[in-house]
């Protein structure tokens, strides 16, 4: 994964999609496919984005018991995405599932997709960690629990903010990827994102890759959008 900047396609169906993209004809782009978007096109979705010659992010989160995840993988493994999801907080046994499924469902020859796992969603503060989910500990101390979890399970990073992954790539290795949402430029809002971060603060910190949706896709004009998001964060005019 050659830090790349994902766009979040949280679109309600795929003729917006399509018209969104229809720009970016000839270039080659890493989208994200996140629920909303999955489950009003299914599977029909991901075939025509890989036709244009894009690499896929498949953000479904599976968090289910071990033999539900590890056959729902098998499924997805046969779209050939490059990058799938589970829940870290499902567990070990069940990461190790996915992992197997992925493997059972990729064809010979080919390489099977990524998979990494939610540690706490960006969403979520300290206080709502605490509170709701009666996880005692710091926010850091628990995405931290996490993503050595995942790096055991056999998995190949996770989903963290930016504020973790420096600590993260310190105690687990540069090579565990760390995905990134989140990221807002310094005069965006943060809409219902907690923990959020520049694309330069990422790129200092050592990121493995960025998600970035409504700043590119709600823009007035999402390629100049892109273009000025890849520049800032591959650091261009730097």
């Amino acid at each position: 994964m050659d830090n790349p900047l994902i766009i979040a396609l949280d679109f309600a169906n795929g003729s917006e999609t399509a018209k969104f993209l229809k720009p970016f004809e000839g270039q080659k782009l890493f989208v994200k496919i996140g629920m909303e978007l999955f489950y009003q096109e299914g599977p029909s979705i991901v075939h025509q984005i890989k036709e244009s010659g894009h690499q896929i992010f498949l953000d479904l989160k599976l968090h289910d018991i071990p033999n539900t995840v590890k056959s729902a993988m098998k499924g997805l493994a046969r779209l050939q995405c490059d990058l799938v999801n589970v829940h870290a907080s499902g567990g070990k046994d069940m990461m190790q599932a996915a992992l197997e499924g992925l493997d059972a469902g990729t064809s010979a020859g080919s390489e099977r997709p990524r998979c990494i796992a939610v540690t706490q969603l960006t969403s979520t503060s300290q206080e709502q960690m605490n509170n709701e989910q009666l996880i005692p500990v710091s926010l850091n101390e628990s995405v931290l629990h996490y993503a050595g979890l995942t790096q055991e399970a056999g998995l190949d990073g996770v989903v963290c903010s930016a504020w973790e992954a420096g600590m993260i790539r310190e105690k687990l290795g540069q090579s565990f990827l760390t995905v990134c949402p989140g990221i807002r430029m310094q005069d965006d809002q943060t809409q219902d994102q907690k923990r959020v971060a520049t694309p330069e603060f990422a790129r200092e910190t050592g990121v493995s890759a960025i998600v970035v949706g409504r700043s590119i896709t709600r823009a007035d004009d999402p390629l100049k959008s892109y273009q000025k998001w890849i520049e800032v964060w591959k650091g261009v005019n730097e």
